[in-house]
């Protein structure tokens, strides 16, 4: 059984290299749109998953990471009061126009102030200077993928955010962000300074000076970030802290990320979209397959005339075609599998974007492929169903 479907699938080498490329970028697109998909989510909360807080303090009115109403930074100094809570730090995460000099280019960056030393950095990710660099004012860290849109190559150059002097001072990998676009990590001070006295005109500001200046009580900051004091109850600090901190919400590291993730995957329709495209993978996919398999059916069907005169049953022919069927799909997925990893390895280096590509998401195409074949070899397991042997005695 094995050899006669290893012979009708390369009987007709064309015929069988058509075939595979179409399981091939049915392999791909289906890996690929689903790692986007997923990468897309994982991306969307990065900054969140890789915070070492306890607790995400924001607005009432949070949607997700980067659509919240600030809260006064007054909001810090009341969490430090609550009981269970070791530390307080406040985040600022808003937009911001970039200005290169040499080029006198201008684009939109998402400043991302916060303690360098505090929860929200992970320093796991810098591979040039470090956060503590950030001490001093009017630095930023940038994602190496990011450095194109702001048109800078080397540590220590410098550019303009809302018109105030901002320098490169460090470069961090797996940080950047597809929905967020080109974030800029700095001190909450110096967030603060570009986000209140800055400017996104063309007139520079008078009132800056040379350091950045400190949060007031009622300067704007995005979210509160909390650390519990160890063997805390975080449900029973959480609502402790919506009662002292008015018009807030407090949620968990990991029910912050999962509302962003949602909010992008669901609320925004961009999976839905992605979705579609694996979707339209598999079909493309399906009718080239079955299309290959029917007319390789077609060719030989005085060959399965053949073995049904000579007393072979209707299961061995089929699993026949299905054999054929199985091997396309393995012979179609490894080379697909090989290329998206390629991809994603690439995409991810040079781009920062991350195609997401698990054990799981792979066995689970996988799966898809062979389905994908076996179920198209049931057009081709329809017409043998209706052969009649008496066919091999024809002209």
């Amino acid at each position: 059984m094995a050899s006669i479907a290893r012979k009708n699938l390369l009987e007709d080498i064309p015929r069988f290299l058509v075939a595979q490329a179409g399981i091939l970028f049915a392999v791909s697109l289906v890996t690929i749109q689903t790692g986007l998909q997923y990468g897309f989510a994982r991306s969307s909360s990065q900054l969140i998953d890789q915070s070492r807080a306890d607790i995400w303090v924001s607005s009432k009115n949070m949607q997700h990471l980067g659509l919240t109403i600030p809260i006064p930074y007054e909001q810090v100094t009341k969490a430090r009061k609550v009981a269970g809570v070791d530390k307080a730090e406040g985040v600022i995460i808003d937009g911001a126009l970039w200005h290169e000099l040499q080029t006198d280019e201008i684009t939109s960056v998402t400043l991302v102030g916060a303690d360098p030393q505090g929860m929200l950095f992970d320093r796991s990710t810098i591979v040039a200077g470090s956060f503590n660099d950030l001490k001093q004012s009017f630095t930023f860290i940038i994602d190496k993928t990011g450095l194109d849109s702001i048109h800078l190559k080397r540590l220590g150059e410098v550019g303009e955010i809302n018109n105030i002097p901002a320098k490169l001072v460090g470069f961090t990998q797996g940080t950047q962000s597809i929905i967020f676009g080109t974030l800029m990590f700095t001190s909450l001070e110096t967030a603060n300074t570009y986000r209140n006295y800055g400017t996104q005109t063309t007139t520079a500001p008078t009132n800056v000076g040379t350091s950045a200046k400190k949060p007031t009580s009622t300067d704007q900051i995005n979210f509160v970030l909390i650390r519990a004091k160890p063997g805390q109850n975080i449900a029973k600090l959480k609502r402790d802290l919506e009662q002292a901190l008015p018009d807030t919400r407090a949620y968990t590291r990991q029910e912050m990320s999962k509302i962003t993730q949602v909010y992008w995957q669901e609320r925004s329709g961009i999976g839905f979209i992605l979705g579609l495209g694996a979707v339209v993978g598999v079909v493309v996919g399906a009718v080239v397959v079955s299309q290959i398999l029917y007319a390789s059916v077609t060719d030989h069907i005085k060959e399965f005339g053949t073995l049904k005169a000579m007393g072979a049953s209707d299961w061995f022919i089929y699993n026949v075609i299905i054999e054929q069927a199985l091997w396309m799909a393995i012979l179609g997925y490894l080379p697909g599998i090989a290329l998206c990893l390629g991809v994603a390895a690439w995409t991810s280096t040079a781009q920062g974007i991350v195609i997401l590509i698990t054990p799981i998401s792979a066995a689970t195409v996988f799966g898809i492929t062979v389905l994908m074949c076996v179920s198209s070899a049931v057009f081709a397991i329809q017409k043998v169903t209706r052969v009649d042997p008496a066919i091999v005695f024809k002209g």
